[in-house]
């Protein structure tokens, strides 16, 4: 299933150049191979808008070569940006009332920075339902990423994301617990994924608002469900776009706020992510970097190489299974006319007939 490049922007020449398959329209438009087109409603803050486009856009290239990808990036004009992102927003990305009228045949939303607990007061709480009703009304499958996920459990299911007393981050193991369904029958019974967020929507939950649950952790709760129909909306509560640095660059940044002012304590290590080896490293750094703080003089440069380089990627694999099984089914069931979101015969309150 090869990108399209069907515009100028960065995410795929970058994804090229790592050795993603990405067509030319060129080049597509000359091929016989039916088009899939899947928004990207991404509304992560300005510093993570274009590594989550590469990091969703990765996930849905690398799955089976059975259509191209035309992905339209797309965001929510109430959410606050700055100069720079305002200005790449208004040269690649595409505005919403054109992403509603052209249609879509899948439709991924992705988490969200937030400024208080009530998710409801947030700037993009009106228009993030806006969005999810018209894809539940006008596309075929929704997939929701963490902050996305929790949002449609508050506002689709009056299930309200409970706060945690500490931050659930870090990779962790999970386990199928259903697996006749065709999202997880593939995929190891057995697997990671990152998290990392501040509050959680829990097992009890997820059962309550009827939803089904594919896959969880011991430690960390639910990972991977969808709605009662087991397709139109599926849901992540982890990360399993995330590229190998991700939390090393969360850990930075964490570090970093602290230093600041912004954080009370020191952020632990993210679990089961550095060995010891890189946590000496690190505490190394630490010291160093409060003693020369204490000192009035120049802080150290973060150790970014010497870490990044022995991390290890326990999760990418699974992601990418799950993701080309979605898309493949998604395939299945989507008529070619996008704007008419099944295929006839196709019963849209069980489109896999399970």
């Amino acid at each position: 299933m090869p990108l399209v490049a069907h515009n100028d922007l960065p995410a795929f020449a970058r994804l090229n150049q790592e050795g993603v398959t990405v067509l030319s329209a060129e080049r597509a438009l000359n091929q016989e191979i039916r088009e899939l087109h899947i928004g990207l409603l991404n509304m992560m803050p300005d510093a993570a808008l274009a590594a989550t486009e590469r990091q969703f856009f990765r996930l849905v290239g690398e799955a089976n070569p059975i259509a191209q990808f035309w992905v339209h990036p797309f965001t929510l004009p109430e959410l606050p940006r700055g100069p720079e992102a305002q200005a790449y927003i208004e040269r690649y990305y595409e505005p919403l009332d054109r992403i509603m009228a052209d249609g879509l045949d899948a439709l991924i939303v992705t988490g969200a920075n937030v400024t208080g607990p009530d998710l409801a007061r947030e700037p993009f709480w009106n228009p993030l339902t806006r969005v999810i009703d018209w894809a539940w009304a006008n596309v075929t499958t929704t997939l929701c990423s963490c902050l996305a996920t929790h949002a449609v459990l508050q506002f689709r299911h009056g299930q309200v994301r409970v706060p945690q007393p500490a931050k659930v981050w870090g990779v962790f193991e999970h386990r199928v617990t259903d697996k006749c369904h065709p999202l997880v029958a593939d995929v190891n019974t057995r697997f990671d994924v990152p998290h990392s967020r501040w509050n959680d929507v829990s097992r009890a939950q997820f059962d309550a608002a009827g939803l089904r649950v594919l896959a969880e952790s011991d430690q960390v709760g639910v990972h991977l469900a969808t709605s009662a129909d087991g397709f139109r909306q599926v849901f992540f509560q982890g990360h399993p776009e995330y590229d190998t640095i991700s939390l090393l660059k969360e850990y930075k940044r964490d570090l970093s706020l602290h230093g600041e002012g912004g954080l009370r304590q020191a952020p632990p290590f993210p679990a089961n992510y550095f060995s010891l080896r890189e946590q000496a490293i690190l505490d190394e750094y630490r010291a160093r970097r409060a003693a020369a703080i204490a000192r009035g003089e120049t802080k150290p440069a973060f150790p970014e190489a010497l870490v990044a380089d022995r991390l290890d990627n326990t999760w990418h694999d699974t992601g990418e299974a799950v993701v080309a099984k979605w898309i493949g089914l998604m395939y299945q069931v989507t008529h070619r006319d996008r704007k008419l979101p099944f295929m006839a015969g196709i019963d849209p309150h069980n489109p896999l007939g399970l």
